[in-house]
Order: C-alpha cells, then structure tokens, then sequence
C-alpha cells in the first residue's frame, strides 16, 4: 500500500471517530438535559407550568332574598353574566383595527360604539382585566365570548331583581351594580344579606379559557334572607290609591305608611311618584328618597289629639269642660278658627278642629308638660325603626316660653316630625297608651310594649276622635262602611323659602281602624295639591276610606255591625239555655 493510502485511510478512520465522539457527546447533553429537567429541575418547571395554567377563580355568592311577611319575594338574585376583555391581548390584533375588524366586532357585539371600544383598549393598554358589558342574560354572553378565540372573556355575577317594581322600591332600595345595598333595607341591612364568595382551582389554556376544575378550596356562602313586616297585599291596595290621588289633586308628592296596633309593625310604605329599580336609566336622585322616615313636616292640626291627651292628663279638663272659642291676641298674633264655634266643649274642640280652643287648652297645661307630652309620644326623636336616613325631626325648647309659641305648637306648627313619627303616635294612642317599637321586620312574637300614657286617657281621646269622622266633624269622608273610625284632619301652609306660602298646602290624614277595638293606623300626607280641594277632609280623608275599605276586610278584621250582631246572638242563646 502506497504512504499516500495509508495516509488516507487513516485520516477517514480520525473522522469517524470524530464523528461518533460528537454524536456521543450530543446524546449525553440531551441525556444530562433530560435528567435535569424531569428529575433534577422538575418541581421549579411543574410550579411554573402550573403557574401559567392553573389559576385561582372566584365562585360568586348570592345575596339573600328579600320577602314580604307572608313569603312574597321582594327582592331575588339572579345568575347573569358579565363581558370582560384583555386589552393587553386585544393590542396584538392592531392591525384588524384599520379594517374595522376584531375590534369593531367585539364593540358592536358587546352594543359599544366602535371609536369609543378602541379608545377603551388604549386608555387601558396596560391592564388584562376591563369590564365592558355588565349583567347580562347568560345565553347572550355565551354567544358573544364564542365568536372570538382570544382577549373577550365572561364570568358568571349575580344580578339583583325586583319583582314588586316600584310598588316597593323605597322600603327595599335597590344594589349597585357590584350587588351591594345603596338604598333602603338593602343598604340597612347589607352585610346580613351579603354572600361570603367562595374560591376554586381550574385549569386555563394560553387563551385564558376555563378548561376544568381541579379542587375546591372555599364554598360560597350565601347571604341570609330577609322577612319584613310589609303585607304586600296592603302594599299593592295602598299604592294604587295613593297613585289615583296624586294623579286627581295634581299633587307635587304624596306618601303614607300603616302600622300594626298590637305589635308596631309597618304593614305598608308607599310613596308618590316612586321609581322602578329594574330600570334606573331614567331614575332622579329625588325619586329615590322614602318620604315617610326622611322628609320632616310641621303636623298641624294632626298633633291637637296630644294636646287634648295632655290636658285630661293634668286633672284640669275633661271631655265635656266647656271652653269659649272666641279669637284670641297673643303676642300681637290673632289667632281664630275658619269659623267662630262659640263655647263649645273639649270633645268638640276635636270634632271641629279648633285652633283656639288647642291653643286655650295648651295655654292652661303649660308650655313644659305639653312639650314632654310631645316627647314621650315619640314626636321630635326617631322611632329606631333602622331605616337609612330616618330624621328625628324637632320640638322646641326654649328657657322662656312666649304664649304664641305654646299655642301655635299645641295645633302643630313650630315643630317637625316625620309621617312614621305621626304613626307610632298614632299607634300608641290606638293601643291604649301603650307604645311598641317600630319594626319593618316581620316579629314571631309580640313584642313588650311600654305604657306611655294613661289607658282611660288614650281611650277617651280615640272616643273623641270617632266624632271627627262623623258627619259633624271635619273627615266625614274618611268613613269606611261597617266599621266606626276614629282619625284627625289636618292642612297646613308649607313653608317657601322660609315663609308661608299662601297658595301652597300639605293635607293629611290620620286614622284609627277599627276605633272599637284598634288594628291598624294609617297617616297619609299629600304635598301642594293643585285642585280646588286642598283640606285634609277632601284631599287625605278619602284616600284613608279608599284604602281601608279594602284592607279592613283582607286583614279578616270584622265589621261592627257583625260583633254587634254576633253579641246579640250570643246573649239570646244564654237567655234561651
């Protein structure tokens, strides 16, 4: 064999082992780098993939439901759900833009103008997490998010629905858009309804698409349930005629609540004009305010009642003292009645609403007493009925009393109280003097009541006021048939600017049914009504009737005609065994 050959050969055999040497080196990296990998480096690379895959996701709890005392919903939460996008990923399709593609899409699936969703995206372009549609049906949310692989995503929240609509909106408010309470007992009792949410673990692709759940780390809890006192069926009567009204007087506003005698509780709160809480694109803050625990008036001639309960009490008087009604100067301030009554005595100082006559009665208690009388009926404090933004209203003190201030406030004005104020009066002077809380939630007992005034003082007073319904008194209208009803007119100049308007008027109403054995009060006041009817008489006494009529018998509180009869009945079977 020639050098020259050999040479060759050898040079062939060096390249071979060459080539197997790096062969083999290239197998013993990947072999060493799999071995670091899938046993050395294997937890760090599982914790990072998991990392980018396995997330942590909220499970959303529900609120607590709202019911009526009888169980009728009020207020439910519905599963809906909510359009999300990743701006971050959505900026990758920049080119779609200029041909009104992805983008455009998505703004007009999701009802956005398409400038104002690309404004959106780059106003936020450092974020992964953008509402854009809020509470929707969950079928329609399903239909947008599958249109597009990436950057439009939906989760599931619960939504806050109002089956009584505006019959109830004051009393049970309404949740904003992140479900928490903002008005009325929503907002009162938000952390009772509220739901604690719970938490999952899933898995997600590199899209961010739920793929499965792994584990359950934390159960949503639901929030508790609500039972008020309110008697929807009450609710719904009293609504319809308080509407009726306003719509017939032209009235600015109107509003009325009615108590449960025997236990404080609020059967009914309704307000004029209400708002619909399903649909709030058109509501005014104005509309949302409950009238009867927010807005303070001076009662008029509603408060003379007390003022009648505090002159029997101090021994002076009693219903048949006889008091000369002729015009008085206090002050250099007449005061005297629409029309001269003569001497006529306490019972009928009631019966004809007589300014002068309250005025002489209060003059001879004092200033003191009849302002603690006020007081211990709950006039001038809050009746801790836990309604958001209920006033207490005021009763004035002074260190000297001029005579003018103790007469106008003994026929109610230089005062103010709240209507649910008026009504827990009202509710203790019905239950013989005997004053239960307040309570807007349904009780499952009977509460313990405090006497407040004397039994025979109480009964007398409602006595006397059975007579302003009749058809000598200043609310006959306010009869409802087969039932004897006990109630105080009054109308009183509303203040403007700081003075009395003389063409502007509030009417209210407040009555006791049924006056022989009360059940039920009711205080009804109507804002500047516009026709030529504007007394308490015309205008609050037959919204009463109207209301009762219907309740009375609802509430299966028998007529009077029927005890009567049925007592009858009774005495001639004992005659007859």
């Amino acid at each position: 064999m020639k050098s020259s050959d050999a040479a060759a050969v050898n040079t062939g055999k060096g390249r071979f082992v060459l080539l197997i040497c790096c062969f083999l080196l290239a197998v013993t990296g990947i072999l060493s780098r799999a071995v670091y990998l899938h046993v050395i480096n294997a937890p760090f690379l599982l914790k990072q993939g998991d990392a980018r895959a396995i997330r942590q996701e909220i499970i959303p709890a529900h609120r607590g439901t709202i019911m009526d005392k009888h169980g009728a919903a009020l207020a439910v939460s519905t599963p809906l759900k909510s359009i999300w996008i990743n701006p971050k990923e959505l900026l990758l399709h920049r080119d779609e833009v200029n041909n009104e593609g992805l983008w455009r899409n998505i703004a007009v699936s999701c009802g956005i103008p398409p400038e104002k969703f690309r404004q959106l995206i780059l106003r936020h372009r450092n974020k992964e997490f953008l509402y854009v549609k809020r509470r929707m049906a969950p079928d329609k949310a399903v239909l947008i998010t599958s249109k597009y692989d990436t950057g439009v995503y939906s989760r599931v929240e619960y939504g806050r629905f109002y089956p009584a609509s505006e019959v109830a909106a004051h009393v049970v408010g309404l949740t904003d858009i992140d479900d928490n309470g903002q008005e009325g007992l929503e907002l009162a009792y938000n952390e009772w309804l509220a739901g604690e949410p719970g938490v999952k673990r899933v898995v997600k692709n590199l899209h961010g698409r739920h793929v499965k759940d792994l584990s359950l780390l934390k159960h949503a809890q639901p929030g508790n349930d609500l039972q008020l006192s309110i008697d929807m069926r009450v609710q719904h009567i009293a609504y319809r005629e308080l509407a009726a009204a306003v719509n017939k007087h032209h009235a600015d506003s109107a509003y009325l609540t009615i108590l449960d005698v025997e236990t404080g509780e609020v059967l009914a709160m309704v307000n004029q004009p209400a708002f619909n809480p399903n649909n709030r694109t058109h509501i005014k803050p104005t509309l949302l305010r409950n009238r009867v625990v927010t807005d303070l008036i001076e009662p008029g001639s509603i408060v003379k009642p007390f003022t009648v309960a505090a002159a029997l009490d101090s021994g002076k008087f009693t219903r048949d003292t006889l008091v000369n009604t002729r015009p008085i100067r206090l002050n250099r301030k007449r005061i005297e009645d629409t029309h001269y009554y003569g001497i006529i005595d306490v019972e009928k100082i009631l019966t004809k609403s007589s300014n002068v006559g309250a005025a002489k009665l209060a003059l001879s208690v004092g200033a003191e007493k009849l302002s603690q009388y006020f007081s211990i009926m709950g006039l001038g404090q809050t009746t801790s009925s836990g309604f958001p933004g209920e006033r207490s209203g005021t009763l004035p003190v002074h260190m000297t009393w001029k005579d003018i201030e103790i007469a106008t406030m003994s026929y109610g004005y230089g005062l103010s109280v709240t209507t649910l104020q008026l009504a827990h009066a009202y509710a203790t002077l019905a239950g013989g003097g005997i004053r239960y809380p307040v309570s807007l939630l349904k009780l499952d007992k009977k509460p313990v009541g405090e006497r407040v005034m004397d039994e025979r003082t109480a009964n007398n007073v409602v006595s006397m006021l059975e007579t302003v319904v009749s058809s000598k008194g200043t609310a006959s209208r306010a009869q409802v048939p087969g039932y004897r009803i006990a109630g105080k007119t009054g109308t009183v100049h509303q203040l403007v600017s700081g003075r009395y308007a003389e063409d502007k008027y509030r009417s209210l109403f407040a009555g006791i049914a049924p006056a022989s054995n009360p059940k039920v009060v009711m205080v009804v006041v109507v804002n500047n009504p516009r026709g030529e009817e504007y007394y308490g008489g015309f205008v609050a006494a037959p919204i009463f009737s109207n209301i009762m009529k219907q309740v009375l018998p609802l509430l299966n509180i028998k007529p009077d005609k029927a005890q009567l009869r049925l007592t009858e009945l009774k005495k001639l079977d004992e005659v007859v065994l």
